[in-house]
């Protein structure tokens, strides 16, 4: 319980930073009339970076980008990862097989591989990021609910379920879904992380939202030109990267404590 606290109260305090930034920002995200590599100071509270922008304002930005990327990655990937892993367990065996297979290969094809032919394809954007690590990470989600799914159709609740006629649509609804979803929600609470820094990632090497979309990946870049005369415009993106990362984690951990790891 302790870890979901804190983990909640992390994740909590990003999600507030960003919806804080709907309504509000220090200064106009294109305003560079601060000075280059300003200090923190009253005017801009963690100072300026290489163009002048206020370096709060851009960080508020980047908390909304990353839960937008984190979010929209774990929606599609969970969507298509169920589905295909209900597809899955209920096929035969030679189609099961051939599905396991294709996962398996998915699940081994590098995200940053995936993303640049995205990118190429389309063009480097927050949707073109979203696409790319929601069709990895539903390699990953499609292989788990398979698991689960063929570990529930094996049980004799199912079984007495199907004698006494039920439809394998009313089946899924009332015994499959609700008995595999606890583990998912760990899962996908997992994949939120790694979605955020993936996107980060992607952002780093030019790949994520172009400019002036302020990515914490993108200003990470940006400062580690100066990151010896002007730190903070590299530790702060950083910080809350890890403040992110690691709340999804104590959530995803505290979710398993409190039996989301389990199935009936």
């Amino acid at each position: 319980m302790k870890s979901f606290v804190t983990g909640c109260v992390l994740v909590g305090f990003v999600v507030l930073v960003a919806a804080v930034s709907l309504v509000w920002l220090p200064y106009d995200p294109a305003d560079t009339s601060g000075g280059r590599l300003a200090p923190p100071g009253g005017a801009h509270l963690l100072g300026t970076d290489k163009l002048g922008r206020d370096l709060l304002t851009q960080l508020m930005i980047g908390a909304r980008i990353a839960l937008a990327a984190g979010a929209g990655s774990v929606l599609l990937g969970g969507l298509l990862g169920v589905a295909a892993g209900l597809a899955a367990g209920f096929a035969t065996r030679w189609l099961d097989d051939a599905l396991a297979a294709v996962l398996d290969a998915l699940i081994a094809f590098p995200t940053l591989l995936l993303a640049m032919l995205v990118v190429a394809v389309r063009e480097a954007s927050l949707g073109s990021a979203i696409l790319a690590i929601g069709l990895a990470m539903s390699a990953v989600v499609a292989r788990l609910t398979r698991v689960l799914v063929k570990r529930v159709l094996a049980q004799d609740y199912i079984t007495a379920a199907r004698t006494s006629g039920g439809s394998w649509p009313r089946i899924i609804a009332e015994h499959v879904l609700p008995n595999i979803w606890p583990t998912l929600m760990v899962n996908l609470a997992l994949q939120l992380g790694l979605a955020v820094l993936a996107e980060a990632s992607l952002s780093y090497l030019g790949l994520g939202p172009p400019p002036p979309n302020a990515s914490w990946g993108r200003l990470l870049q940006e400062a580690q030109a100066t990151v010896l005369t002007a730190p903070v415009g590299a530790i702060a993106p950083g910080l809350l990267l890890v403040v992110l990362v690691i709340g999804t984690n104590l959530v995803a951990d505290g979710l398993r404590g409190l039996g989301g790891g389990r199935s009936r």
